[in-house]
């Protein structure tokens, strides 16, 4: 969302007044900066740079999503996961949702619509995700990165939100997607 020209401050504003690398990385990046606050005293931020990410709502002709199952190292567990993954440089966004879908699970999609962004962690990083619902799927065969190890099933939509209620399904992304996408989930339940 973009500030209108003429909008009035936003009396909450913080105002970088120092901005120092503190890692660079390979995926992310870490600052240390020195804000002034909104009472003018100053303060410090940490924060993590992230390149942002897509989730795919990816629905089978059956009616059935297709999730994925992977071992995510900083937790020491797998995660039940929408399929997903990391926009690179200059990459546009549905390009990037149509790749990771087609590498990861091995699907294409006929029908694409961009359901909205996420920011799963505000308080420490830029990160954002954006939301995809896929439909009209064809599998053509998976085409994982190298050092990219998943398991790959599909939940009915009620099987899915009872995986969510079991807490079963604690991702942000993924709880995030199914929630936008409930009004298209709404109509695939309803055309059954």
């Amino acid at each position: 969302m973009t500030t209108p020209p003429n909008a009035p401050a936003d009396p909450l504003e913080e105002v970088e007044l120092e901005s120092a690398s503190v890692f660079d990385g390979k995926l992310l990046k870490v600052f240390r900066d020195r804000a002034r606050l909104p009472d003018g005293s100053e303060g410090v931020r940490e924060y993590i740079r992230h390149p942002g990410a897509v989730v795919v709502v990816a629905v089978l002709p059956d009616g059935r999503l297709i999730f994925e199952r992977q071992f995510r190292y900083p937790l020491r567990r797998s995660f039940i996961e929408l399929p997903a993954g990391k926009i690179d440089p200059g990459e546009d966004l549905l390009d990037c949702a149509i790749r990771e879908l087609r590498e990861e699970t091995g699907y294409e999609a006929s029908e694409w619509r961009h359901l909205g962004v996420m920011h799963p962690c505000i308080g420490y990083s830029d990160e954002r995700i954006e939301i995809f619902f896929a439909n009209g799927l064809t599998h053509v065969g998976h085409a994982l990165d190298d050092g990219e190890f998943l398991e790959i099933f599909t939940l009915s939509i009620e099987e899915a939100f009872a995986a969510v209620d079991r807490g079963e399904i604690t991702d942000g992304k993924t709880l995030s997607a199914l929630l936008r996408a409930l009004p298209e989930l709404g109509r695939v339940i309803a055309a059954r």
